[in-house]
């Protein structure tokens, strides 16, 4: 197995690994512990800087008793709607999460590290108007799938990112599925797009932020993944393991790159437990 990160030969390919996932949102069958909350919340001026919220239908008694997450899809950094993801946060939130998802500014209208202060401000207002939607605020996680899971960790590892959005050190727990945390030498497309600009490649790896001190971290992968290679969750948190980081990390054998977020759609959540064991955790880090 070679260290390449992203593998596929084109963003083309990445693409068509996860546009099938859009088709749960209206073909698949959908968590009935759940609904949508609001949508079309605006976390800045572009038509991009918006999310929906979803929560359970049945909460425990008081307002901000519900933990919340911020849910980052995946699409290369250059694709994905959070129209298609309605499905995977609904799932989540059944589960006894108010869980916000973000649409956020894309390659090539913009380049790094723009989608992941996009990331930070969304994050930032799902803490400040999580009570509103029956959340705490206080208990609040990021989890993310593929391009979705380096946003989840860059803003978690980062925290240059959390500051500049005037919340510091307001993520308790992180999550990520299946994503891209160690992919230098830039050399697949979709990557130089993306990042191919920044002055210093390092800064946009989360490899290089992992620290003793970071929240809770569950990272997921499927050893057959020919997209994001399962070294990159084996290299990061071997890494935050060394560091003596709070980190789990889970192999699913055989599992592929769009099996780890299609696992949470009732259609395939037999194939494996990828839901049930990401909310265990953050059930257990989030309290």
């Amino acid at each position: 197995m070679t260290r390449r990160g992203f593998l596929a030969p084109t963003l083309g390919a990445l693409v068509a690994a996860c546009s099938p996932l859009g088709a749960l949102n209206a073909l698949g069958p959908r968590d009935r512990g759940a609904g949508r909350v609001a949508r079309d919340i605006a976390y800045g001026d572009h038509p991009r800087q918006k999310l929906d919220v979803y929560a359970p239908r049945e909460r425990p008694a008081g307002r901000h008793a519900t933990p919340t997450l911020v849910f980052f899809y995946g699409g290369g950094w250059s694709s994905g709607s959070r129209a298609l993801y309605g499905w995977a946060a609904q799932a989540l939130a059944a589960q006894g999460f108010v869980v916000a998802v973000p649409d956020y500014r894309l390659v090539p209208e913009v380049r790094f590290p723009t989608f992941l202060e996009d990331a930070a401000v969304a994050t930032a207002l799902v803490r400040e108007r999580a009570g509103s939607w029956g959340g705490d605020g206080e208990k609040l996680g990021v989890v993310g799938h593929s391009a979705g899971a380096h946003l989840a960790l860059m803003i978690t590892l980062d925290r240059r990112y959390m500051a500049a959005a005037g919340a510091p050190d307001i993520i308790k727990a992180a999550a990520g599925l299946a994503g891209p945390y160690e992919f230098l030498p830039l050399n697949v497309k979709s990557s130089i797009d993306a990042f191919g600009q920044a002055p210093d490649p390092l800064q946009t790896q989360p490899l290089h932020f992992a620290r003793a001190d970071a929240p809770p971290i569950w990272l997921g992968h499927g050893t057959a993944d020919e997209t994001v290679h399962a070294e990159d969750t084996i290299l990061l948190s071997d890494r935050l393991r060394a560091l003596g980081a709070p980190v789990e990390r889970k192999l699913y054998e055989g599992l592929n790159h769009a099996d780890l977020i299609a696992t949470v759609s009732p259609l395939f959540r037999n194939k494996a437990p990828v839901l049930d064991d990401v909310t265990a955790f953050l059930r257990r880090s989030l309290g």
